[in-house]
């Protein structure tokens, strides 16, 4: 049972984070949320008990961060972030950061928020910091859990303003499938890890829907007809390789996973009660 256990949480602040310290609270846990600032800890105060200011990829600043704690749990990584840092420097070394920290502190388990189809992407950026740290995590003397899910509620939002300004864009037929999932059903997954002997946990939303079923649904949410251009995949390589030579890291790399994955077939197992269309009514 979670009912008392002490959890720490990095990365509160972000989209899941929110969501992960709702649940945890409400399963009986004492939480402590790792952020880099007070405002930063504005919209989750009421659902910890304890706050950590520390930057992860400082060492020094996270020193104590996982004292007299049973579990930590990261969904720190990059993902608009314009502070100078890489994916190796957050994704990789910051997590790696924490990990230390918490086989220093005796810490009993480590839950860390990856990408599904990890394995299968690393070739990104993005990702293949993900894969360095997953690849530390199987190494270290920690117990484990990997959680990887599919695209996020909150990335779809992409979907919704291309609607909003009337027209929408998909690689290829736009017949490529994701079932993405709501922050609030993966924080449920997330909560089960905490006490769950998997290593691994793949898990999406409860609906499989094309690019082109996702588009449709936000344009008839934004009670607009349905414009939908189709991209060419070869086009699609040359506008990355373009990106690859005149963008930095923080822009491409972005643009690299969301283009690949328009392209690509992402379904995980399904779970949770959330759909996409509500999640659209309530964010336009």
């Amino acid at each position: 049972m979670l009912n008392g256990k002490r959890v720490l949480v990095a990365g509160a602040s972000g989209y899941l984070g929110g969501f992960a310290v709702r649940e945890f609270k409400s399963r009986g846990c004492i939480v402590r949320a790792l952020v880099r600032s007070a405002g930063k800890s504005e919209k989750i105060r009421e659902h910890i008990d304890e706050l950590f200011f520390g930057e992860i990829t400082d060492p020094e600043s996270i020193r104590g961060a996982c004292d007299n704690l049973d579990a930590v749990f990261s969904t720190v990584g990059i993902t608009r972030q314009k502070d100078g840092l890489t994916y190796m420097d957050v994704d990789y070394q910051g997590n790696l950061n924490l990990l230390r920290e918490a086989i220093e502190a005796c810490v009993e388990k480590f839950v860390y928020v990856s990408v599904f189809n990890a394995e299968k992407l690393e070739d990104l950026k993005i990702v293949r910091a993900k894969r360095r740290f997953e690849e530390a995590l199987k190494e270290s003397s920690m117990d484990y859990t990997i959680v990887r899910p599919n695209g996020f509620f909150s990335d779809m939002l992409d979907y919704l303003e291309m609607a909003r300004k009337g027209r929408g864009w998909v690689f290829g037929s736009g017949q490529n499938r994701i079932n993405p999932i709501h922050g609030r059903d993966l924080a449920e997954v997330c909560a089960i890890a905490l006490e769950s002997d998997e290593t691994l946990i793949d898990a999406g939303g409860p609906e499989i829907l094309t690019h082109n079923q996702i588009l449709s649904e936000a344009f008839d949410v934004m009670a607009k007809p349905v414009k939908i251009s189709r991209v060419p995949i070869w086009a699609r390589d040359l506008v990355l390789k373009g990106l690859r030579l005149f963008t930095s890291v923080r822009t491409y790399g972005p643009l690299e996973f969301f283009m690949t994955v328009l392209a690509t077939d992402m379904v995980a197992p399904k779970t949770g009660q959330h759909r996409l269309r509500s999640f659209f009514e309530q964010s336009r």
